[in-house]
């Protein structure tokens, strides 16, 4: 926790977006611990409100956008190939699709709350051929709930929280 409050208070919003957008693309950032810490830095005047959840949710919506087009252009042949690997046959992975296909909206909007999931739905997205419209209105819908969420909590729990320990 202590390198993303260096890359805060040395990059800013710039941190923020970056951090957010490849946490969501899947390299291991504690997406919701950073967004109170961003909802804190505000409660106690160093960034401001608006403009911390705008960065927040282009942040994420940029990994979300990234991540479902790796999974359409990269997604099928990678899980074909290696698949088997982890357990992810062809026809384990056809089920998935098709629970997707039905469910993947609601899964999508959801996602965002279960770490993992959240990372997996884009991609699935992607590599299921899910309308790239459908996809990004309902991926925004439920990146804006989720930073709003988050960077709302930390806010107000502003300084009754501790983040110096980190």
């Amino acid at each position: 926790m202590a390198w993303i409050m260096d890359m805060i208070t040395q990059y800013g919003y710039f941190a923020i977006f970056a951090l957010l957008a490849l946490g969501i693309i899947g390299i291991p950032v504690p997406d919701e611990i950073l967004m109170l810490f961003v909802g804190y830095l505000c409660s106690v005047m160093v960034l401001d409100f608006s403009i911390s959840v705008l960065v927040c949710f282009v942040g994420a919506v940029t990994g979300m956008v990234t991540s479902y087009t790796l999974g359409k252009k990269l997604g099928q042949p990678l899980v074909d190939k290696h698949g088997k690997w982890i357990g992810l046959t062809t026809k384990r992975f056809e089920i998935v699709k098709r629970w997707f296909a039905r469910f993947g909206l609601w899964t999508i909007l959801l996602g965002y709350f279960v770490p993992g999931l959240r990372h997996a739905t884009s991609y699935i997205s992607g590599i299921s051929a899910m309308p790239f419209r459908k996809y990004f209105l309902t991926a925004s819908l439920g990146s804006l709930v989720w930073v709003l969420i988050f960077t709302s909590i930390g806010y107000y729990m502003g300084s009754n929280i501790s983040f110096a320990g980190l």
